[in-house]
């Protein structure tokens, strides 16, 4: 019971910290209107995005890689274990995801 409530507490700590501190850091959309974005800050801008977005997706593919792996293995060996392997596999593509939230979140303050 106790590593379920721990899974289930890993799994909200993103969402509360995507839906609380995020906020607290955007600017009014009066205050982002006013002021130009000078074109290096963009072109960084769109750097970051890529290689949040790109480094993401590498690491979900090396993670969907090994754990891929280790699940077709245990579904190999014992067959009734295969819900458990998809769980974990999904996990593992969950990375790219975020990696794309916070490319879509940079793009988004540039303009």
């Amino acid at each position: 019971m106790r590593k379920k409530l721990l899974w289930i507490a890993l799994a909200i700590v993103p969402v509360i910290a995507i839906l609380v501190v995020v906020p607290m850091f955007a600017a009014p959309e009066a205050a982002r209107a006013a002021v130009p974005v000078p074109p290096d800050v963009v072109r960084w801008g769109f750097v970051a995005a890529a290689l949040a977005a790109g480094l993401a997706a590498l690491g979900a593919a090396y993670a969907v890689a090994v754990v891929g792996a280790a699940a077709m293995g245990a579904i190999a060996e014992k067959p009734e274990t295969a819900g458990r392997a998809l769980i974990f596999v999904g996990l593992a593509e969950g990375i790219a995801i975020y990696g794309l939230i916070i490319a879509i979140m940079i793009l988004g303050r540039l303009g």
